[in-house]
């Protein structure tokens, strides 16, 4: 760090838990709590040194640590420095600017502090408890069922997870486009939750796009594309019906699905079921998070918006939403569902990340089994 960045306010973290994963969970879970108590956010981070006697363990270029720190702090990302100790366990170091004034601005009728909190799923839950488990749960669903790790482009999250149902024959297809604000989580943390329509006799394909700010959100939707097209280009030879494919999103995987739905180059899908999605882009271009992804500039963020595009003629078309949601979220899908001529959005039980269980036996999958029968 600069000598004028010793001068920021400083947080340490400590963790002596063994597993890499583990560890920096913990530490970066501590970080993020002081950074809240301070009255600041990820964006103020300045920079971060992590002290540990294995640092190869935790070096970044590792697909599990980086997905680890996305878990936490998600795209932003100060600069890093691994620094080697003698003794075990990590230890972070982490400097961060004061918290400044926020502008008096009205979004959709809230003041900044207000619609941050509107659009932040995360304060529903503990999610360093709900990562953790749905890793455990994922990886545990992927060795059960053996699925079939395939690349459907060159780039390193260019893969689908494919879980066929019991039986021969070629099989629909349900894609489910992981959520994570386009900047975390993974495939293998939803596999838990394709159980449900395995049983109902669909096979369920789980994609991996690019995460931003890494990756563009341009990218990640001609991702989305790309994989949908592998499918279809693939159904001989993976035993499936390419007449019968089914589309799913959640939050972030929401918008990547409306949009695909709405792209020339993606294949013909007989129907869609977006969950606790963001529709209408352009109010996050006011927050920190927004300003990452580039949203801040509002032609792109309306370009990129579902709201801005006229329904698509073919899927037959389902919206849900978890009844703890933010009244922006719940509000983003019912203006989807009017504007592309859609029934109302199903309530279902739970916070935004626990309405997903509700695929695996309950209204939810019922509606998605619903929506795919014609």
């Amino acid at each position: 760090m600069s000598a004028s960045e010793n001068d920021l306010p400083e947080l340490v973290a400590h963790s002596a838990a063994t597993d890499p994963v583990e560890a920096l969970r913990d530490a970066l879970t501590e970080i993020l709590n002081g950074l809240v108590a301070a009255g600041c956010g990820p964006h103020h981070l300045r920079g971060m040194v992590w002290e540990t006697d294995r640092p190869e363990a935790f070096h970044l270029s590792r697909h599990t640590i980086e997905l680890a720190w996305r878990e936490v702090f998600a795209g932003f990302r100060p600069p890093i420095a691994l620094s080697p100790k003698d003794g075990p366990g990590l230890t972070i170091r982490a400097r961060h600017a004061a918290p400044q004034p926020l502008p008096d601005t009205l979004v959709d009728g809230y003041g900044l502090r207000e619609l941050g909190r509107q659009y932040s799923p995360r304060l529903q839950a503990d999610m360093k408890a709900l990562f953790r488990q749905w890793s455990r749960d994922g990886e545990a669903f992927r060795a059960r069922h053996d699925g079939a790790d395939l690349a459907y482009g060159p780039g390193r999250f260019e893969t689908l997870d494919l879980y066929r149902p019991a039986g021969a024959g070629r099989a629909p297809v349900f894609i489910f486009i992981h959520g994570g604000y386009w900047q975390a989580s993974d495939k293998v943390q939803h596999a838990q939750f394709a159980q449900g329509l395995l049983d109902a006799g669909f096979a369920v394909a789980m994609p991996n796009y690019g995460l931003a700010p890494d990756t563009p959100l341009e990218q990640s939707l001609a991702q989305t594309v790309a994989a949908l097209n592998f499918l279809v280009r693939e159904t001989d030879a993976l035993g499936l019906d390419a007449a019968r494919l089914h589309l799913c999103g959640h939050s972030a995987g929401a918008h990547l699905a409306a949009m695909a739905l709405c792209a020339q180059d993606a294949p013909p899908i007989a129907s869609a079921l977006l969950l606790s999605g963001l529709y209408d882009l352009k109010p996050l271009g006011h927050l920190p998070l927004g300003r990452l992804l580039g949203l801040d500039d509002a032609a792109r963020a309306e370009r990129l918006s579902p709201l801005a595009h006229p329904r698509p003629h073919a899927p037959r078309l389902a919206l849900a939403v978890g009844a703890s949601e933010s009244d922006a979220f719940k509000a983003q899908s019912a203006r989807l569902a009017a504007a592309w001529q859609a029934p109302e959005p199903l309530i279902c039980p739970g916070h935004h990340f626990s309405m997903l269980d509700g695929l695996n036996g309950g209204a939810l999958l019922d509606l998605a089994l619903a929506t795919a029968t014609p």
